[in-house]
């Protein structure tokens, strides 16, 4: 299985916005193609692709702004289309989307919100070592992964 990130283009965009989360998940997350709009018109967002063996198959989004402070880069979508989660794929895709921020010269952490009634998001980002640090303004979890 061979995971990538790819920048939105307009190869790819129609697929990725296509992808979908059961009912039950999809409240968890705005829609791809909302969070592609936002992308658009925020420059400092970075979407990505996340390909599996050359198929799109899921989203992930990411803030390179640090409007609150330098060197916080803030994550804030990640999705894998519901019939391949539990495949490893949304882990690696996490892995390369965490390689790609590290990389950038001024990172000193990064934070990621999910809501505070998904134990699967919970269990998720404390396994990569994400730990939260309270509540956002809206009510979310924080959690913070030192770079």
């Amino acid at each position: 299985m061979n995971v990538t990130l790819h920048p939105i283009t307009i190869d790819n965009f129609e697929a990725v916005m296509d992808l979908e989360l059961p009912p039950e998940q999809a409240r968890y997350l705005d829609s791809n193609a909302y969070s592609i709009a936002q992308a658009h018109y925020y420059p400092d967002w970075q979407p990505r692709a996340i390909y599996c063996d050359g198929t799109p198959v899921g989203f992930a989004l990411y803030d390179t702004s640090g409007d609150d402070e330098p060197g916080h880069y803030a994550i804030y979508r990640l999705m894998v289309a519901h019939h391949l989660q539990n495949k490893g794929i949304g882990r690696r895709a996490m892995a390369l989307l965490l390689d790609e921020i590290r990389a950038q010269p001024d990172v000193r952490r990064v934070t990621i919100c999910y809501k505070t009634d998904n134990p699967t998001a919970r269990r998720f980002y404390a396994s990569l070592g994400f730990a939260e640090i309270g509540l956002s303004e809206d009510g979310e979890m924080v959690a913070q992964l030192r770079a």
